[in-house]
């Protein structure tokens, strides 16, 4: 019988700060520089004699990171040196922070936060020329915050579900653009299984992931793989190790030996002065001012306009959607309304958008007429498509367009009796289908109503007059 194993996964997530300057030099931090080692100056390329000062912004927005996860902003602080050798470290070193981070404890989406640091970031490895590599010192110094979790993620989905709401955090915070392909986010996987559920297994940890689906396929194909070790009995062939995620082959592979903090030598950086954060911030000004953040907005959501919990996620993704989704709901009397203008948001306005980039949203108030409209059936729901597209690319006044094109819905029965007769006259077939039983034929004739009426009879009114029609 095969036993029970138990994942656990801690994730430590790297985003690259939103700040004018680098870490600690004047250089321009510029994610969007394509011309090599422009932006660099001998602080970031570690001449000798040079010193590093920090970035007062940088900071500020680690602190007020701290503050939104509802963590403890450490009064004193310090910066360290992280050393090791690599092509991409100028110095042999990282200035990083090691036994006082800024922020200790919060969580996310429910999983609890160890500790939030700053750091500056890597210069970056080019590989792309030949056999050989080059390095662009454009980054090396930019401002980076890594955020650790606890142990207390059980699943891939959990911790592809945690990435996604930290991103959300970040932008509305304005910390970070967070863009996981462009780099500015990076999350890194340490996963163990054991058949203890007091006891972690071996961790491993898994780099080169560049995005939340590759987070929770890499941690599936990486547990799946410790799982078939423990099951064969091969449970020592599980070493704390650092592999890659290879997506193409979607399979982790072997990169080095784990290193630990021992190997790092931290030690604190001599040349940049200790930090009294509570004296060079004001903390609750910093708290006051947070914006509203993703999980108040969902709550607010549900209580003012009473929308479906997954077109509140759309809204939640896209601020600048949802501020234009909130000038429509304020334009309308109630949440029935509101609940329909979403509706048609969700369903056909993001739609036409995505099959067509030309288009833009339609005018708040003039669409929060068409939903009036729609609702005291003046236009049915095919019209109210039509009319949308059309809003999305040329200025209109729907009320008016709407008479002048025919698109008014039309209540009364004499002309629509007239072309249903008609209708059944020449389809015999679909009525015998219907008195046979099968229902569905009877859409057959209320869609033909609608395409002759240019989608203006009432689908109601005409299905009524149907069934009264064909007995």
């Amino acid at each position: 019988m095969s036993k029970t194993y138990y994942t656990t996964i801690g994730l430590e997530v790297h985003a690259e700060l939103h700040t004018n300057r680098k870490m600690f030099c004047g250089c321009k931090n510029d994610p969007d520089q394509e011309q090599p080692n422009t932006n660099v100056c001998p602080v970031c390329m570690a001449h000798p004699g040079t010193l590093p000062v920090p970035n007062k912004q940088a900071i500020e927005h680690v602190i007020r990171v701290g503050l939104a996860l509802g963590g403890a902003i450490a009064d004193f602080s310090e910066f360290d040196r992280k050393n090791y050798f690599y092509p991409d470290i100028p110095k042999g070193y990282q200035i990083s922070q090691y036994k006082y981070p800024i922020v200790t404890g919060g969580e996310v989406a429910g999983v609890a936060i160890t500790r939030v640091h700053l750091e500056e970031d890597t210069a970056n490895s080019k590989h792309d020329r030949g056999a050989f590599s080059l390095v662009d010192f454009n980054r090396a110094g930019v401002p980076l915050m890594e955020l650790v979790t606890e142990p207390v993620i059980h699943s891939a989905k959990q911790a592809g579900d945690f990435g996604r709401e930290l991103q959300l955090l970040f932008r509305y915070l304005g910390v970070s653009e967070a863009n996981m392909e462009k780099g500015q986010m990076r999350v890194e996987l340490n996963i163990s299984v054991s058949d203890d559920p007091e006891k972690f297994g071996t961790k491993v940890e898994v780099k080169n992931i560049n995005s939340f689906r590759a987070v929770e396929r890499a941690a599936e194909c990486e547990i799946a793989r410790m799982t078939a070790l423990l099951e064969d009995g091969k449970g020592d062939e599980i070493v704390q190790e650092t592999r890659g995620w290879d997506e193409n082959k979607q399979a982790t592979f072997s990169q080095r030996k784990k290193e630990n903090s021992q190997d790092y030598r931290y030690f604190p950086d001599p040349d940049i002065p200790k930090m009294r954060l509570h004296e060079a911030f004001n903390l609750d000004a910093l708290r006051d001012g947070l914006p509203e953040l993703p999980t108040e907005k969902r709550v607010r959501y549900v209580d003012n306009f009473g929308i479906k919990s997954e077109d509140i996620e759309v809204y939640i993704a896209d601020m600048t959607l949802a501020t234009w989704f909130e000038g429509v709901a304020g334009a309308l009397t109630d949440k029935d309304q509101i609940k329909i203008a979403s509706n048609f948001i969700v369903s056909d306005i993001l739609g036409f958008l995505k099959k067509d980039a030309t288009l833009q949203l339609p005018d708040t108030t003039s669409f929060s007429t068409v939903v009036k409209m729609y609702t005291e059936n003046k236009l049915s729901s095919r019209a109210v498509k039509d009319l949308l597209l059309i809003m999305m690319s040329q200025s209109i006044d729907p009320e008016t367009y709407a008479q002048e094109h025919g698109m008014i819905q039309q209540n009364d029965e004499g002309p629509v009796k007239e072309m249903l007769a008609k209708l059944i006259e020449a389809h015999p077939s679909v009525v015998a289908d219907y008195k046979s039983g099968k229902e569905n034929a009877l859409m057959f004739f209320v869609g033909q109503v609608m395409k002759e009426s240019k989608g203006s009879a009432n689908p109601a009114m005409v299905k009524k007059l149907l069934l009264e029609m064909l007995g």
